[in-house]
């Protein structure tokens, strides 16, 4: 073996997950290895669903801007059984919502994450694959193995397995990955289609038989690019395959029984609303989909995220998003762990908290995927928030603070929402609260005071060392420092119960609202949860 080195935490598998993981890590300054076996990135669309949740993530870290520049729209979807349309889906959000559903092919995103990560000092160790690996009490020793085949000893203080489906983190751990697979097999093709369907529109055309089952099916994404789509749809025999462990697509670009343009045709001339000729075609795939979840979200200094814990169908684009907020969830709490601001108990919150969010995501994709979306009974608009993933919360979680205000305002565990509006006396210009929250890597001290005076108010500012934002009212006196409440957007959506306060978490969830008489007595008592020692 190899000299061995040593590391802050090793992350098995450079996809979006362990990109973001290594993100988050390496912007809060710490040391990382992102080890990958695949010798480039693969030019594949295989998840495009980019949901406003994750953008309001990527913001926080200053990521956000190149993402848009290079996404398309998601508006809606087209809905059409035998050649009719039945339904019109517009995938609308409250006004306050800042970000909509975007489409951007997998490739993309892990470019733009890799040259963030690349400006933080840490490069993708391509084709070098984790073999096997060890912890205890003190750290995790794992053995790599490059594209020559020599072998290196890494020490590192903790693994994060985002090695996909057919994860050897999750192997080696012993977890169980429990849940089945569809009967039915899928093609997958990225082309170009010169029909005049409406910009940022996807479609979903299907044939229901006389017993009222699909027999064929349609469901077309756009990309970037004039007339690009992702297209999928039932393969035909002919080009059926082994049924494969899991729902990574298993590209046959180089031989075998591969979709050809023709295929693709085929199923466009019979099912898509309106006449479209095909061009173009990237790549395709014939693919399999599984619905499988962990037991647990990890044990001792290693832990699983993405398709290593949870893969399930495509429905929704929920399962790169779900992986993404998995590794910023782990991430920011490893951070604090790593710098002595957090006892090493503060990570078992992971699983606490993730995997209620994983279980529910692979019943709910599950369900849609068998009985469609409008197998939910909620009214639309939580339908749409849900899938926006902006309902993700963990008020039952272990570090939620208890409620204070109105129950049905955000409480803690809940996402901290984001409002429009806020002044000052010298930017021209309204800000967002994700304005003032961007490129900040700690929790934030979020104090509202109406009239913004008072000693409560001033005791409360920079209590526990958190970094402290002030908003006070719109009609509070001129002068009054702190960010002005012009639009009253924050007091609407916050519902504060007189002078409150709020501590926002790194992942941008809430982990305490209290009166701001109470600020030092909740800051300390939240800092103090954190810092309890392993159990």
């Amino acid at each position: 073996m190899g000299h061995a080195h040593s590391t802050d935490v090793l992350i098995a598998g450079a996809g979006p997950v362990g990109l973001s993981a290594a993100a988050e890590l390496r912007r809060r300054g710490v040391a990382c290895r992102l080890v990958d076996r695949l010798p480039a990135r693969l030019p594949y669309a295989k998840a495009v669903g980019i949901q406003p949740r994750t953008l309001e993530i990527w913001d926080r870290m200053g990521l956000v801007r190149t993402v848009l520049e290079a996404a398309v729209p998601m508006r809606g979807q087209l809905i059409h059984v035998n050649g009719s349309e039945v339904a019109r889906i517009d995938l609308a959000l409250p006004p306050e919502v800042p970000y909509g559903f975007a489409a951007l092919p997998q490739y993309e995103t892990e470019r733009i994450l890799e040259e963030y990560v690349a400006e933080r000092g840490t490069a993708i160790e391509r084709g070098t694959e984790l073999v096997s690996f060890a912890q205890d009490a003190d750290g995790v020793t794992a053995r790599l193995r490059t594209a020559g085949g020599a072998g290196e000893e890494v020490r590192a203080r903790f693994l994060i397995g985002c090695d996909g489906a057919h994860s050897t983190v999750r192997k080696g751990l012993g977890l169980s990955f429990e849940g089945g697979a569809f009967a039915e097999e899928y093609m997958l093709a990225d082309v170009v289609a010169d029909w005049d369907l409406p910009y940022g529109y996807g479609v979903r055309a299907s044939h229901t038989g006389d017993n009222g089952s699909t027999d064929d099916l349609l469901v077309c994404i756009p990309l970037p690019g004039p007339g690009r789509y992702r297209m999928s749809m039932l393969v035909p025999p002919e080009l059926s395959t082994r049924p494969a462990d899991g729902v990574e697509v298993a590209h046959g670009l180089e031989g075998g029984r591969v979709p050809r343009l023709p295929d693709i045709q085929a199923v466009v001339d019979r099912l898509a609303p309106v006449p479209a000729t095909l061009s173009r075609m990237r790549w395709a795939s014939v693919f399999r989909i599984s619905h499988r979840i962990v037991d647990r979200y990890g044990e001792g200094r290693v832990f699983v995220a993405g398709d290593a814990a949870h893969i399930h169908p495509p429905t929704g684009a929920q399962g790169m998003n779900t992986g993404i907020q998995d590794a910023c969830n782990l991430a920011w709490k490893i951070a604090l762990v790593v710098r002595g601001e957090a006892g090493s108990a503060l990570l078992t919150s992971y699983d606490a908290e993730r995997r209620p969010v994983g279980e529910e995501v692979v019943g709910r994709t599950v369900r849609h995927a068998t009985r469609g979306v409008e197998s939910d009974a909620d009214d639309m608009e939580t339908v749409m928030l849900r899938e926006a993933q902006l309902l993700v919360g963990y008020r039952d979680g272990p570090l939620a603070g208890p409620p204070h205000g109105p129950l049905d305002a955000p409480q803690p565990g809940d996402r901290a929402p984001d409002c429009a509006g806020l002044t000052t006396p010298v930017a021209a210009y309204p800000l967002r609260l994700l304005d003032v929250l961007r490129g900040l890597t700690g929790q934030v001290l979020v104090l509202y005071a109406e009239k913004g005076t008072g000693s409560d108010l001033a005791e409360a500012t920079g209590a526990g060392g958190l970094h402290t934002v002030t908003v006070v009212g719109r009609d509070a006196p001129p002068g009054t420092p702190g960010y002005r409440d012009a639009a009253g957007e924050f007091a609407r959506l916050y519902r504060p119960d007189g002078p409150t306060g709020f501590i926002v978490r790194p992942d941008g969830q809430l982990a305490a609202r209290f009166p701001l008489s109470g600020t030092a007595q909740a800051v300390s008592g939240h800092l103090a949860a954190l810092s309890r020692p392993a159990r």
